[in-house]
């Protein structure tokens, strides 16, 4: 077992990633799945974005923010599924000290973006429907350039510091990770070292990661109450129609992270293997439903696409 020195801590010169532990003679069959859902996630944004670039009408924020969030679920399921895939077909199990920990900065990097981008989405609908005559003037060109950057930079910040507490961990004998890619807590439980720290601070950036979700509830509250302000029906059931692909994509988004922390922290009488299924889930399901869900119900999306298909 290679192993190199680095200021008197050892690491090893590579980690072994078993997959989905208890299901590694199904591997195969549980390919085709995971390789289907990662194709239809890759079409299905690039659609959404190929649509957004050439159709002129497209131009609100929302539709801003959701080709930033297209563009954040092809990051993410490429930076997952493939290394899962090389692990089912070609029995790709090993990956470098570096790579694990690039692979771990990205994964946790572009999962606090999309939840970056839910949060500013949710903030466009709260101004679009409490503030609809200021809609213009508050989301100006200028702002949601500075809300790009925020969705870019604060989690890249929040997720910084995760790579000095793993390379400060000493590894001594055991480099075998119960998961199909690299995740923080995944390689610290690894090391014969102190990762009381890396628990904290975990824990800390997923208390605000809960925060966003805390902060959207709140803007929801407002979005409801004033909806139901609104003198006709017509217009009640117009307003709460443009909030739906919101609505439907924060719960394909945070029902399934939610359920994986809590079975992660507390379901230990749970089966291993369904740990790690959810964990997958977790990153490969939004990217594939978010484009379907803002095809079906967006108006200006949907008749893009059928338009081309009918072309074809």
């Amino acid at each position: 077992m290679l192993y190199y020195h680095n200021n008197s801590i050892f690491h090893p010169a590579t980690f072994f990633l078993i997959g989905i532990p208890g299901l590694e003679k199904i591997h195969g069959w549980l390919s085709l799945p995971f390789c289907s859902i990662y194709l239809v996630a890759l079409m299905g944004n690039a659609t959404i974005l190929i649509v957004i670039k050439t159709e002129q009408s497209l131009r609100e924020p929302m539709f801003y923010f959701l080709a930033i969030l297209s563009t954040i679920d092809l990051a993410l399921s490429t930076t997952s599924v493939p290394r899962m895939l090389g692990i089912f077909w070609f029995d790709a199990h090993e990956i470098t000290f570096g790579g694990c920990v690039a692979q771990m900065f990205l994964i946790h990097t572009f999962t606090g973006m999309e939840a970056e981008v839910l949060m500013a989405m949710a903030f466009d609908r709260y101004v679009a429907i409490c503030a609809p005559l200021h809609y213009t003037t508050i989301l100006t060109s200028r702002v949601l350039v500075g809300i790009g950057f925020w969705i870019a930079i604060r989690p890249a910040l929040c997720i910084l510091p995760m790579i000095y507490l793993i390379y400060r961990l000493p590894f001594c004998h055991t480099r075998a990770i119960a998961h199909s890619y690299c995740e923080h807590m995944g390689i610290a439980k690894l090391s014969c070292g102190n990762i009381r720290i890396n628990a904290i601070y975990g824990l800390f950036v997923v208390s605000l990661f809960l925060l966003n979700l805390v902060l959207i509830g709140i803007s929801y509250v407002y979005i409801l109450r004033a909806v139901f302000h609104l003198p006709s029906q017509d217009a009640r059931g117009k307003a709460l129609s443009t909030c739906g692909s919101h609505v439907a994509v924060l719960c394909v988004f945070y029902i399934p992270s939610v359920f994986s922390f809590l079975t992660h922290r507390f379901g230990h009488s749970i089966p291993h293997y369904i740990h790690i299924l959810v964990a997958n889930l977790y990153l490969i399901i939004p990217p594939v439903l978010n484009p379907i869900i803002y095809s079906v119900r967006t108006k200006q999306i949907r008749e893009r696409v059928l338009s081309v298909l009918n072309e074809r």
